[in-house]
């Protein structure tokens, strides 16, 4: 089993710098039998599942995967997320990831978004007439994050954090908040370097996490990527782990493939010039989530997302 290198946190705790991204699909059936995938992860010891209560939809099949693993709870990080929908809850659907998860307290508890939508019944994305969704003006983040802190202060979230803050908005939090978040989760790859935030949460003592951490095929089969891939006798997926790794950037790559969760694991020391060569791919690009023709990332602006 991989020897799984650690960040630490503002709270003390380390997190593994290299997880699992929970992302079941969007078909029930796909996030019953997630367990499957994430099973094998953690027999190669990704000790780490970031996972959302709707958005990704595998809080039960996380559950299933811990117990079938025969893995003590404790020798396991569990990341989990606030929905956008659930801000003014937060207290009732953080008991209901618990429960999901068959856990009395999560490793890490994070907002999904800054943005708060409108909660509809059954619908966890109500959409207007032009396809945007629907966002309300309160609670502001500010206030849903005092409510987090709560969680934090009872002891059932081991660390809080953010997920898609940008520089504009953790200023505007953090004008209230009384913790300083642990972790930022943002879209984070070579072609979206987010050199600026990076800059901006080492100062803060925020560990920042990357999604889409590999840039899709987009980055995978840029000729940098793959010249370095040569160079290392290895995968291009593990080159762009590594460079994540070397600026101190923790990653949660989503593979359901047992070969390729276990290479992600598998990573590199690069040479500091390599990993300026793949910084120097930043072109701004998102690749995950971007604007819409209405210039909309889930009903908010890039102006308004900071972004």
């Amino acid at each position: 089993m991989a020897n799984v290198p650690r960040f630490k946190l503002n709270t003390g705790a380390l997190i593994p710098a290299v997880g699992l991204g929970g992302w079941g699909g969007r078909v029930q059936e796909d996030r019953d039998n997630a367990w499957k995938f994430m099973l094998t992860a953690l027999k190669a010891t990704h000790s780490l599942k970031d996972i959302a209560s709707i958005k990704l939809g595998t809080e039960k099949a996380t559950a299933t995967a811990i117990k079938k693993s025969g893995i003590p709870r404790e020798d396991i990080w569990i990341t989990t997320k606030l929905h956008h929908q659930h801000g003014p809850f937060v207290e009732k659907y953080f008991q209901d990831s618990l429960a999901n998860l068959e856990t009395d307290y999560v490793d890490l508890y994070l907002m999904h978004w800054p943005q708060t939508s409108k909660y509809v019944e059954g619908d966890s994305e109500p959409m207007d007439e032009d396809g945007n969704l629907i966002v309300l003006d309160l609670p502001i983040f500010n206030e849903i994050w005092a409510e987090m802190e709560k969680l934090y202060e009872s002891g059932r979230a081991k660390a809080i954090g953010v997920s898609n803050f940008s520089v504009q908005n953790l200023e505007k939090l953090l004008e209230t908040a009384k913790i300083v978040p642990a972790v930022n989760q943002v879209e984070l790859h070579p072609y979206l370097a987010q050199s600026e935030l990076k800059k901006y949460c080492d100062e803060k003592g925020i560990v920042l996490t990357a999604y889409t951490p590999t840039g899709y095929k987009n980055v995978l089969t840029d000729p940098t990527i793959t010249e370095l891939a040569g160079k290392y006798k290895s995968t291009p997926g593990q080159i762009v782990l590594s460079w994540h790794i070397a600026r101190g950037v923790a990653v949660v790559p989503k593979s359901s493939n047992e070969q390729r969760q276990k290479d992600n694991l598998n990573l590199l020391t690069l040479d500091p010039e390599d990993v300026t060569r793949i910084t120097a791919l930043d072109r701004n690009q998102r690749l995950c989530n971007y604007a819409n023709e209405f210039g909309k990332v889930w009903g908010w602006t890039y102006e308004q997302l900071g972004w």
